[in-house]
């Protein structure tokens, strides 16, 4: 399912405005493959942007959420009445949202986008029937054995296999702590003696030696997200680039305090005093604390945002997705030399 694409290199979905329409082309008209990050976007926007690709004539793909509700109880009330003390700023705990399910799912059939991924879950054996019969090849991101197993039987061409390196959120299908932390090497090794479809490994890829290791475990691409966030191409505001390629942060960590799921990111202020009163609602503590990152971002304040990197971020490039992918693609080539 990627024998149209030069390389086996796929750019990570980032939803919150970074995966943008330039940074998507800029990877596939290098050989890659760019995503869409259709996560907090409305129809509309989305649409917009998949015309955008769609008439560069370069595959492409866009990534969707599979609905997430978790039930609102006392516990979110309780962090929303601790957060808006702290920042003296008042919160609205808004009703569940499905994220457009219906409608962003409409869209990629209609502009039969060449590559569709799914996160949070894994969608019925009926969608993935649908999209695949209208031209579509289907995605669905994994972390463990069963959910590969979920995705295998429901129809899905190739799974994305991510590792507990990954920035972002985790893609696990359930809001759960996770009893075990596999690297994702190891984790391929695993998985591709219990699949036949397709692997994309995911978490931690930051250079070409990354991408043979993985493609030598037995993936058949691999997804780089943190590696483009310093594009030129990106959509990651100023203060999130800065503070990457800044001596401020040491390290990453797994956090619900922003949105109520697991995901990685740089260990800020925030993180730290609000980790453990965070509780496992998604997507209502996401846009509970919307205003405050927003706040943070206008007051160029980094320890108050969400800044979503892998454990390998120190080692991320500036420039444009040209020159970075061709270095990515000059350290793969040395290293199957």
């Amino acid at each position: 399912m990627f024998n149209n694409l030069k390389y086996p290199i796929i750019q990570a979905p980032m939803a919150g405005g970074v995966s943008t329409v330039d940074l998507a082309l800029a990877v596939s008209q290098n050989g890659g493959l760019g995503f869409l990050a259709a996560g907090y976007k409305t129809p509309e926007v989305i649409e917009k942007e998949i015309i955008e690709c769609n008439a560069s004539g370069l595959p492409f793909g866009v990534n969707l959420f599979v609905p997430q509700n978790d039930t609102v109880d006392e516990a979110l009330y309780l962090y929303k009445h601790r957060l808006e003390e702290d920042f003296q700023i008042k919160l609205t705990i808004q009703e569940p949202h499905d994220d457009f399910w219906a409608e962003k799912l409409e869209l990629v059939m209609k502009y039969k986008v060449p590559y569709v991924s799914f996160t949070f879950g894994c969608p019925s054996k009926e969608i993935i029937e649908q999209l695949k019969k209208n031209s579509s090849h289907v995605i669905v991101t994994v972390t463990n054995l069963s959910e590969v197993k979920i995705a295998e039987n429901n129809g899905a061409d190739a799974i994305c296999l991510q590792g507990v390196e990954a920035g972002g959120h985790r893609a696990t299908f359930q809001n759960v702590n996770e009893d075990f932390h596999v690297p994702l090497m190891n984790l391929i090794k695993t998985i591709r003696k219990e699949i036949q479809i397709p692997i994309i490994a995911a978490g931690g890829i930051i250079n070409g030696k990354d991408i043979h290791l993985a493609l030598s475990e037995g993936a058949e691409a691999v997804q780089l997200g943190t590696a483009f966030l310093c594009t030129k191409e990106s959509g990651a505001n100023f203060i999130y680039k800065q503070a990457l390629q800044s001596d401020q942060f040491f390290e990453t960590a797994l956090t619900r305090a922003f949105t109520g799921r697991l995901a990685r990111g740089l260990k800020n202020d925030f993180m730290s005093k609000y980790e453990s009163l965070a509780p496992a609602i998604y997507p209502a503590v996401h846009t509970l604390t919307q205003p405050i990152r927003a706040k943070a971002l206008r007051e160029k304040n980094p320890h108050a945002m969400s800044l979503w990197a892998s454990t390998r971020f120190k080692e991320v490039k500036q420039g444009t997705v040209k020159e970075v992918f061709e270095q990515l693609i000059k350290e793969l080539i040395l290293c199957q030399s």
